[in-house]
């Protein structure tokens, strides 16, 4: 099995909008960036042994990939009837399980995703949970935005979530926890951060287009996310996957910036790694009073926002 690199962001850098000492200890943070493994145990041994790693480096959250225990399966657009045949119910699922073990045995708080089943229809959601070392769901949160693009074809798995925007408090953080495409949306991380939330973790499967295959979009899923932290003052964790699973190539580069915009540490495209970072949350609050972009909106302004879309997308 690859041996993963171990990167580190344990000194936050300074606050340069700082005029009040912070009031809180950083909160440290992890994230493991693997492959999906085609054994089950292979995998799940993969991702505990970087959970554990992380949790040795006193990471008191921990953050895993989208879809976290399978293969990212909406390559294909003939779902046909596979998606049932990988819903899982929580808190009874796998996934879940799988949390609630590493949770329990680190003392860490366990993030994982997985495709939830919805009774009541064919498709299922893709769901953001967060497990507590007591074995606790504290966060479930079901991906609002949907792809709908070539090798990414979600709309025949999954229904957009229901959950609204959930800001979970886990040791003295504010936590968001949507998903991958959610990424891409302004207004899901405006509506976060409004909510309170400091930190926002995005669960990710991400690489290439079949449709394009020289464009590499990674510098601008890169500068997005780190934006909208700016815009927000949000820290923002995005954990990717890496490895092929065609036509996909997933370009890993998982990171963690803060709300200034800085990248705080990131991994490698191409190789398993741990990150693990201090956050310094007070940051949120000097940032946004010098820029206060939530004070100053103008919400009686904003009916186009939430007007029907236009057309733009031929089929």
């Amino acid at each position: 099995m690859e041996r993963p690199a171990l990167i580190t962001a344990l000194q936050p850098p300074e606050s340069p909008a700082r005029v009040i000492p912070p009031a809180r200890e950083p909160f440290r943070i992890g994230l493991v960036q693997q492959r999906w493994h085609p054994d089950p145990e292979e995998h799940q041994s993969a991702l505990a042994d970087g959970i554990r790693v992380a949790a040795e480096q006193g990471a008191r959250l921990i953050c895993l990939q989208e879809l976290t225990l399978s293969p990212y399966f909406a390559v294909n657009p003939d779902a046909g009837d596979r998606p049932a045949a990988r819903a899982e119910d929580i808190p009874t699922g796998p996934t879940t399980a799988f949390a609630a073990r590493l949770a329990a045995e680190t003392g860490a708080n366990v993030h994982a995703s997985l495709y939830e089943r919805a009774r009541e229809a064919e498709l299922g959601f893709n769901t953001a949970i967060c497990v507590s070392p007591s074995g606790e769901v504290v966060a479930r949160t079901r991906k609002q935005h949907i792809p709908v693009t070539a090798g990414y074809y979600e709309d025949r798995y999954f229904r957009p979530g229901d959950s609204g925007y959930p800001v979970v408090e886990i040791a003295g953080a504010r936590f968001g926890f949507p998903t991958c495409w959610d990424q891409w949306f302004p207004e899901l991380a405006r509506a976060y951060s409004l909510g309170g939330a400091e930190v926002i973790v995005y669960p990710t499967a991400i690489g290439s287009e079949p449709d394009h295959p020289e464009f590499d979009t990674e510098p601008l899923w890169e500068r997005v996310i780190s934006a909208n932290g700016i815009t927000n003052g949000t820290f923002m964790v995005a954990v990717n996957r890496i490895g092929s699973e065609p036509p996909l190539t997933f370009y890993g580069s998982s990171f963690i910036s803060d709300p200034y915009g800085r990248m705080l540490v990131q991994a490698p495209r191409d190789r398993p790694a741990i990150l693990v970072a201090d956050l310094e949350l007070d940051q949120r609050r000097d940032w946004l009073d010098l820029f206060p972009f939530l004070d100053t909106r103008q919400p009686s302004r904003y009916a186009p926002l939430v007007a029907e879309p236009p057309r733009t997308r031929q089929d």
